[in-house]
């Protein structure tokens, strides 16, 4: 079915109606209001980055691969899927990971009922994600968008695990960060005037937001990853608006990962090497 030009013509030619309606950017008679309209340009906004790094993976090979980690109601599966890999030979896939089954459940009806055999969605933890025989030993690219706290961290794992040539995250909320400099700031208070920076429960917050998305940078540089940092413009999340891409480029590892030891020795962080993991620190 066709997308009804007299009421969108924002559409792309070929994108799926139904699915479009499903995610409430169109209503069910197939129109559009001001909302969805900038719901759509959301969309298009996100994947005008991802859409190159889809394009140069298939220069190399035909069957992208590509998993959306903490997928949710796979928002973002389905557009990629839609816009992009619908059209590609057979080997193209699309995997959701999600830990709760009930939308592991919702996403595979749907995928279904549009015909889009080529997305698989997996009820599986970060833990079973990397070991499991359902996906393949490496991936292209993984996604995680607004994934909040840890589940960013989950993502990065994941892709550092598959040798992923791509990671594409927008990280959401994150607290833990915060909660580790809040539990030391009686112990950093005299070491160092630094402290001052977070000394205030809403800087704290805020300054371990931040401190967690440069410590992700580096981790990703210590693997050999060339890292860019972006806004993601648009977004209804607009305090929580940072994209980061990486791209696997082997690049030196040594000065990120002592950068990133260095950081967490100076802010009292020491307790957080295990979910920072660099080849030094497991050495």
């Amino acid at each position: 079915m066709e997308a009804p030009a007299m009421h969108a013509p924002e559409i792309r030619p070929g994108q799926s109606i139904e699915l479009l309606k499903e995610l409430h950017i169109l209503t069910r008679d197939g129109k559009m209001n001001q909302d969805s309209r900038r719901k759509l340009k959301q969309v298009y906004h996100l994947y005008q980055f991802i859409e190159p790094l889809l394009q140069e993976v298939r220069a190399d090979h035909a069957d992208v691969s590509l998993v959306d980690h903490g997928a949710g109601k796979s928002y973002l599966g389905f557009i990629l899927y839609d816009l992009f890999f619908k059209e590609q030979p057979g080997g193209a896939r699309v995997y959701g990971i999600e830990t709760r089954e009930e939308l592991v459940e919702k996403s595979r009806a749907l995928a279904q009922r549009l015909g889009f055999s080529g997305m698989e969605f997996l009820n599986l933890s970060v833990a079973e994600s990397i070991v499991t025989d359902k996906l393949p030993a490496t991936i292209d690219i993984v996604t995680a968008l607004h994934a909040c706290n840890t589940a960013t961290d989950d993502a990065i794992r994941f892709g550092l695990h598959k040798q992923a040539k791509f990671m594409v995250l927008v990280p959401c909320c994150q607290a833990e960060v915060a909660s580790v400099l809040n539990r030391n700031k009686g112990k950093s208070l005299g070491r160092t005037a630094l402290t001052e920076i977070w000394r205030h429960p809403l800087h704290t917050r805020e300054f371990g937001s931040q401190l967690t998305n440069v410590l992700r940078c580096l981790q990703l540089e210590a693997h050999g990853y060339h890292v860019s940092v972006t806004e993601l413009v648009g977004w209804e999340h607009s305090m929580k608006n940072e994209l980061i891409i990486a791209r696997y480029q082997d690049l030196p590892r040594r000065r990120p990962g002592e950068r990133l030891q260095q950081v967490l020795e100076n802010l009292g962080l020491e307790e957080m090497r295990e979910r920072f993991f660099t080849p030094q620190a497991v050495e």
